[in-house]
């Protein structure tokens, strides 16, 4: 071939791909969304979708099943209602549901798709939407189908207020303020901003490295507007500088109102909000420590994040043994920025932590499920373990996670002579896997780095997160000249081990003690006690604790179980618990307290 024919070849290829190009979008063309809420009383957020399918196949729409940050199946498309799909001629075309998520649209090589669906919005949680006289609030993974294949097509959406609203709030970038249009760069980024509606109040806005950081809210109550942004810049900062770098070109914080929860995103986050709460210390300092949490994840799960969160599996959800790390090291550092922004003392920590120490040592799960268990059964399980089980034999990767972190801090620290901590395998697994490699990292690589950086073999700390080990508390508290009390003290009283409420005239087992005199003798939650040693029983008659008997004494309770009665005898015992109390040591060495007063203030 002569250089003339190569050239004519090449441009012909080149003018082929073009026109592809034109003709199939490439990555796609935009899909178009707009959302309205005409009678928001009725709960119902009715959409039209718009987009240019391919004419050689049919159009296959799908739904997540979950939400990202929520690591449970939602089933989303059970509220997609009244789906109607036309041509660019007003044609009506044929579609079939297919499984749960999907629905096939029979486009008869239809190029332009116009399809119109209602989503009922009637469940207050923060990874569901909702919609109702006064707002609305958007989870993007249940209201929006994307095109099967096709998760990075561009995006936009038109939301239409209700009547007499005014405002529309999300993390999205803005199109037409005036109009509530909003662009993504893919599914991805749309599905990652929720979107809250209503009559909503703006706080002052601030900047930190000069990028603005806004917190919207529905009804968000009387208090220091002032104060909570102050310190809300003070996490910012606190988080940000920790890092070295703020990777959004804007922030929003999203209060969504009260007792719904909390989820990560991108560049915003959705958090329950109640402002009367930070009115008083306790409540502020929970609040806040929620705030950080939650701001936090943009970091430590958004980017930082175990290779299996991403791409993510909208149908399946996406396991991984490593949420300790997204969740329970989220948890141990909300409280590190906290006490770094001066928002949190050193007592206030580690009384939080003897709380993290306390709810896990006092779950039987301890002794059956490691922490990487818990992480990849979250799903079957949830955050917090199977909690109504009569015998749960889970953990939360909440309440052992910042525990493990907390150790593994101070770790590094000893064995670095204090020149290093768990804030240098943070910045380097967002440098190197984020930054620099755009993916997340395994198991393998995460505990290369971390013996990387502490220069020594970790094995003895990964055997806590593999295992059911239980944790050296007195070893790795030393190394920051601290003291951990574990000694087993007897509790005042005889022990019975089950805890009850009355319903109604009846007193109901509501649970029962692993272990326990009660548990040992067969006792279960569900019963009904009809009395206790002949006696009818009150709320105050009995208890896991039963202060006037003595180990050794006898009870007979008559307990009332799916329509049978039968007695039961139960030798009492006694209750041993552990206190866990952190306390400086006396006469610390020099390196012991440069480690205390570095890691907490």
């Amino acid at each position: 071939m002569t250089p003339n024919h190569r050239s004519k070849s090449f441009f012909t290829t080149l003018l082929f791909s073009l026109l592809s190009f034109a003709v199939f979008g490439g990555k796609g063309s935009t899909v178009k969304f707009t959302v309205s809420m005409e009678n928001p009383e009725q709960q119902i957020f009715h959409v039209v979708m718009e987009f240019e399918a391919k004419q050689t196949s049919d159009a296959v729409l799908k739904m997540p099943m979950w939400s990202p940050g929520y690591y449970q199946l939602m089933d989303y498309a059970e509220k997609l209602d009244n789906l109607v799909a036309t041509d660019a001629n007003n044609k009506i075309l044929q579609w079939e549901k297919k499984g749960k998520n999907s629905w096939i649209i029979r486009n008869a090589k239809s190029k332009n798709i116009r399809v119109e669906y209602d989503i009922k919005a009637d469940r207050q949680f923060v990874a569901n939407s909702f919609l109702d006289e006064e707002h609305g609030y958007i989870v993007p993974t249940s209201v929006f189908l994307h095109l099967d294949g096709e998760i990075k097509r561009d995006a936009k959406v038109t939301v239409n207020p209700a009547k007499n609203w005014e405002d529309v709030a999300t993390g999205l970038d803005v199109a037409d303020a005036s109009k509530h249009i909003f662009t993504a760069t893919d599914f991805d980024v749309l599905y990652d901003s929720p979107i809250l509606i209503g009559n909503l109040e703006e706080l002052p806005a601030f900047e930190v490295n000069g990028i603005p950081h806004r917190f919207i809210g529905y009804k968000i109550g009387e208090f220091d507007r002032g104060k909570l942004m102050q310190d809300i810049k003070k996490v910012v900062e606190q988080a940000s500088g920790l890092i070295g770098h703020i990777p959004y070109k804007h922030y929003t914080f999203l209060a969504i109102g009260p007792g719904r929860g909390g989820i990560e995103h991108l560049n915003s986050t959705t958090i329950s909000f109640e402002g009367s709460e930070v009115n008083s210390e306790q409540g502020r300092i929970r609040m806040l420590s929620f705030i950080a949490h939650e701001y936090f994840h943009h970091y430590n799960v958004k980017r930082i994040r175990p290779i299996e969160l991403g791409p993510f599996d909208y149908d399946k959800g996406n396991k991984t043994n490593m949420l300790w790390v997204s969740e329970g090291l989220t948890v141990y550092y909300e409280y590190i920025i906290l006490n770094r922004g001066g928002m949190m003392s050193r007592e206030q920590v580690l009384d939080t932590f003897k709380g993290s120490i306390k709810s896990y040592e006092t779950q039987p799960g301890r002794l059956f499920q490691s922490l990487a268990q818990a992480s990849a059964e979250t799903w079957s399980d949830g955050p917090f373990g199977r909690t109504e089980d009569e015998f749960n034999k889970t953990i939360s990767y909440y309440a052992k996670g910042p525990v493990v972190g907390l150790i593994l801090d101070f770790l590094i620290r000893h064995e670095t002579g204090n020149k290093k901590s768990l804030d240098d395998v943070m910045r380097t697994l967002y440098n190197k896997y984020y930054i620099k490699e755009n993916r997340g990292f395994t198991e393998a690589e995460l505990k290369q780095v971390c013996e990387n950086i502490a220069g020594v073999s970790l094995n003895e700390f990964f055997d806590y997160i593999y295992t059911t080990q239980e944790l050296d508390y007195k070893k790795y508290f030393n190394y920051a000249g601290l003291d951990i009390d574990i000694n087993p003290v007897e509790v005042p009283g005889a022990y019975l081990g089950i805890n009850t409420k009355m319903n109604g005239d009846s007193l109901v087992i509501t649970s029962v003690d692993y272990d326990s005199p009660a548990w040992k003798a067969g006792v279960r939650k569900g019963g009904i006690v009809l009395n206790v040693n002949g006696t009818t029983p009150s709320q105050n008659s009995i208890g896991a604790i039963i202060p006037d008997k003595k180990a050794g004494d006898i009870l007979v309770l008559d307990i009332l179980k799916s329509g049978v009665s039968k007695p039961t005898t139960i030798a009492l015992g006694t209750k041993l618990q552990r206190s866990f109390d952190i306390k400086p040591v006396k006469n610390p060495t020099e390196l012991q307290s440069a480690i205390l007063n570095n890691w907490c203030r």
